[in-house]
């Protein structure tokens, strides 16, 4: 044991960074009205001037034993923050908790080697020679987070320290470097300037440092058939997948027998931050495989599927119906963004299984008889994407050859205000804040008001509504069940769920127009050959910036959901249809 005296306990503190600040007045001595009372100390302050050589050794080591010895109040009062570093003090003793604790001196520091300890620029890691010279006003968490800076600012010495921490039920101790700055006082004494880094040099504002339950750090990855996993599109987010899940999953696994322990910084504001374990008391079990629920062969599929793009644009998402697991995603580039979960598109006519939900669902049938005339009827006229009119046809019909001007008269006879969104939101989910493993676009279909002309663009895909593949394969695969199941790529994902299931009549009534798509309407040429237990549905979107549509495509076959997107691939039967229906091929009968 190093020579010092020890405490039993110490932790976990959300503090303020080492930060420059300014310096002014601050009493660490009340005063007293009573005349006869003996005259108030005058108030310390810090000075410009820097302690002595021999004041920060002597600073350093009052500073370092009162803390060891768990005298935090003492501690505290060697610093330029007392209120500050009682707050941080007291909570790192409380909860990372070790049996012992010694600090010892290791004498004046190189600002090189605090750059080192920080992981900043040596350029950034000047000594910490500012001081917060007023203590925080209203601190609890986060001392020292707000001091105010001013023009001048006192000189310090940087010190370093040898910190050793012993804990229950292990013989390892945890050695690490720390260092202080030491600054000089009006009253010609040193005082350590208080900041997060004293705790621990990797300490940043708003972190909080403890000792946590560590789970094993996963293995190999492998796919749903426990195979290793392929794909060029997934590789890049492996990273982010494993880290975001490990965060998704934490509350689940910590009373699991396969975690360990260990001290953690962590930064509960930022969702997206990767915890940084310092030390680990026990370990955790030997790790277990990262399972995914993708699908090898799925997997390569799609990626041929946008490789054979020819070096478009596009995405493609399948889903397992009867779970939301996410069987394969690809994404053509395959570096950048994530367009198959992250995409921000108008999904053109596949968002008509949206507003056909709607309708059914407002009495309309599939054989209602709705016209399907040249022009609609909204204030702003919207053509077909054919020049015909077909006054006979019924909603079905209208649903087969994608006639936009059906969808949209009809809604504005058939839809209250506001339909679409809330349908979108209570039946599909879109809107829930899906936690997929993987950073993800939350859908919008947005409230239209009373607004014709934007409510007639969103029935039919286009206005203010953006979705991705995931989005629209997660609507298909809805139709193809009957029920939500928000997408996911780890089977042990916690799902939202939608406020209701879509009703077994309107499933049925969906999935029918669905399949009368995919044998003789739009989607009939594509989807040849795939026509038992399927449905589909075509649609292209116009986008500004870009002469030819996006072309989109979805389709269901057995327990397996499919959408993709090719930017300016045109027609949904020219780009995203083929790519769909290739990978329905490569599943077989599922």
């Amino acid at each position: 044991m190093r020579n010092g005296a020890k405490t039993g306990i110490i932790t976990g503190v959300a503090v303020a960074m080492l930060a420059a600040g300014g310096y002014g007045a601050y009493s660490l001595v009340g005063g007293s009205d009573d005349k006869d009372a003996p005259a108030a100390k005058k108030a310390r302050t810090v000075v410009a001037e820097p302690p002595s050589a021999e004041q920060a050794t002597a600073g350093t080591k009052d500073f370092l034993d009162a803390w060891a010895a768990g005298d935090l109040a003492k501690a505290a009062s060697l610093t330029d923050d007392p209120a500050g570093a009682t707050t941080a003090l007291t909570a790192f003793r409380d909860q990372v908790k070790p049996s012992g604790l010694t600090l010892a001196p290791a004498g004046p520091a190189t600002p090189a080697a605090f750059a080192a300890a920080t992981g900043t620029p040596s350029a950034a890691a000047k000594p910490p020679a500012t001081a917060s010279a007023a203590p925080t006003p209203g601190a609890t968490d986060s001392p020292s987070a707000t001091a105010p800076t001013t023009p001048a600012a006192p000189a310090g010495v940087l010190m370093g320290f040898k910190a050793r921490a012993e804990f229950e039920g292990t013989n390892r101790v945890w050695d690490y470097s720390g260092f202080l700055s030491v600054v000089k006082m009006s009253d010609n004494t040193p005082a350590v300037h208080w900041a997060p880094s004293v705790i621990h040099p990797h300490l940043a504002p708003g972190e909080t440092i403890g000792v946590q339950p560590l789970p094993p750090i996963a293995g190999n990855v492998v796919d749903r058939n426990n195979k290793p996993l392929t794909g060029a599109s997934i590789t890049p987010l492996l990273p982010t997948l494993q880290a975001k899940v490990a965060k998704l999953l934490a509350d689940q696994n910590k009373d699991q027998g396969d975690n360990g322990t260990g001290v953690v910084i962590t930064n509960a504001a930022d969702q997206n931050s990767v915890p940084d374990r310092l030390f680990t008391i026990v370990d955790p079990k030997p790790p277990k495989p990262f399972k995914l629920t993708i699908d090898n062969t799925l997997q390569a599929a799609a990626e041929k599927a946008m490789t054979d793009l020819g070096g478009k644009k596009g995405s493609i998402v399948a889903i397992e119906p009867s779970t939301g697991q996410v069987l394969a995603f690809a994404n053509a580039p395959v570096t950048g963004l994530n367009r198959a979960f992250q995409g921000q598109l108008a999904p053109g006519s596949t968002l008509k299984i949206l507003t056909s939900t709607a309708l059914l669902e407002a009495g309309v049938n599939p054989d209602t008889p709705v016209a399907c005339p040249t022009l609609s009827s909204n204030p702003k006229k919207i053509p077909n994407s054919f020049p015909d009119a077909y006054p006979n046809n019924t909603l079905q019909q209208d649903f087969m050859i994608s006639c936009n001007t059906a969808f949209i008269d009809q809604g504005l006879t058939s839809l209250k205000p506001g339909a679409l969104t809330t349908t979108a939101k209570d039946v599909y989910g879109i809107g829930l804040n899906w936690q997929t493993g993987l950073p993800s676009f939350d859908a919008v279909v947005p409230d239209a008001g009373t607004n014709k002309d934007e409510q007639a663009m969103q029935s039919i895909g286009q206005g203010k509504v953006q979705m991705n593949p995931l989005a629209i394969a997660s609507i298909t695969a809805t139709v193809q069940s009957g029920s939500f199941k928000q997408p996911i790529l780890v089977a042990e994902l916690p799902q939202q769920k939608a406020p209701r299931d879509l009703g077994p009549d309107v499933a049925g009534k969906l999935r029918q127009m669905m399949a009368a798509t995919a044998t003789g309407g739009t989607a009939k040429d594509v989807m040849a050959g795939i026509s038992d237990n399927a449905g589909a549905k075509t649609g292209s979107a116009e986008a500004t910036g870009i002469a030819t549509t996006n072309s989109w495509f979805t389709a269901y076959r057995g327990n397996l959901a499919i959408a993709s997107e090719v930017e300016g691939g045109g027609h949904g039967v020219e780009a995203a249809g083929p790519a769909v229906a290739s990978l329905i091929k490569a599943a077989g009968n599922r």
